[in-house]
């Protein structure tokens, strides 16, 4: 792998974004092994082409309904496979936020508005909604089902209307604003959203059916700040950029990304702020931060995780600096 941002599993298959080859990795049943080869790509006809194609670093990635759904992030569109891919380099049956499969422009080859895309980093399917970080948009837009090409989204949320795009909404950060937002999760309680570029994490309790302020803010003492201070120690209420968020057993699994760690929020959490995390994956502590710790890449160190996704007791991190998606269980506190 190279840069890989995004990953997904459960009992039937393990979908890696291997972001940096330009392609989709699918490995049908458990892995049996470390290492094991990959049944199937995606993006190219075979393994040993790279470069972009079909997919132009592709980030999210995970099954909806029984379909198949890649974030193609820089074609600014979400590709679907009705079915998981048999074959390696199968076309995907339809698009979403491009009016064919042809088209890879920003916004659908205009200004913002209610169906195109720029930059879709992250989505997630919750209670019914399915919802897209439109990360260049600074926005989240929300659909009632799946949609297919350019069917208008029923909920924007982080703009005053379908056709801005400005950082948080042009006048600061607040509990209504974005900056980054990249990942999303949720459950039939409360949308998670990894407002990157803010240093946070929001979350919405019950899931937005329309624009409104979070409920729940991580990382930063209040909802108005965006505060950062790396290169010292962060301790379990702080974070830096973190680009992923899951939900695995009874935690809030957040990818505190540029300080090389996991933190996992016990609740999971539903409203407050600056909550502190219970738990960290990747670091010995929370007050350190460091790539591999500062020694050498191990099974307990971390470089920039990205993705984060959780199926039952697994939780998976695509561990993007160090080339590689690491699996663990999660033991109930």
């Amino acid at each position: 792998m190279y840069a890989p941002r995004g990953v997904y599993l459960d009992d039937r298959v393990v979908v890696v974004a291997d972001s940096g080859n330009h392609r989709v990795l699918l490995w049908y049943g458990w892995p049996k092994a470390d290492h094991q080869p990959a049944d199937v790509v995606l993006g190219h006809t075979e393994f040993e082409a790279e470069g972009p194609g079909l997919l132009h670093l592709p980030t999210a990635v995970a099954l909806v309904e029984g379909r198949l759904l890649v974030a193609d992030a820089w074609h600014h569109r979400i590709l679907v496979w009705d079915d998981l891919p048999e074959g390696s380099g199968q076309p995907p049956d339809r698009v979403i936020g491009q009016p064919d499969l042809r088209s890879t422009i920003p916004n659908a080859g205009g200004s913002p508005g209610p169906a195109g895309f720029y930059w879709p980093y992250g989505f997630t399917y919750v209670h019914g909604w399915f919802y897209v970080a439109d990360t260049g948009n600074r926005r989240v837009l929300g659909w009632r089902g799946v949609p297919e090409g350019l069917r208008p989204a029923d909920l924007v949320l982080g703009q005053p209307d379908a056709y801005s795009g400005a950082e948080n909404r042009g006048r600061g950060v607040g509990a209504d604003t974005f900056r980054w937002p990249h990942a999303l999760v949720g459950d039939e309680m409360t949308l998670y959203v990894a407002d990157a570029g803010n240093h946070r994490v929001l979350g919405f309790t019950p899931p937005p059916e329309q624009d409104r302020p979070a409920d729940l803010v991580l990382g930063q003492e209040d909802f108005d700040r965006d505060f950062e201070l790396p290169h010292v120690p962060q301790g379990p209420q702080r974070l830096r950029f973190p680009y992923g968020v899951a939900l695995c057993r009874d935690y809030l699994a957040v990818a505190d990304t540029a300080n090389n760690r996991v933190l996992l929020f016990p609740g999971p959490p539903r409203r407050g702020v600056y909550l502190p995390a219970a738990h960290v994956i990747g670091q010995a502590n929370f007050a350190e931060s460091g790539e591999n710790r500062w020694r050498a890449v191990g099974w307990d160190t971390l470089c920039w995780p990205y993705g984060v996704w959780g199926y039952q007791d697994l939780l998976a991190v695509a561990d993007s600096g160090n080339n590689r998606v690491m699996i663990w269980r999660l033991r109930r506190s």
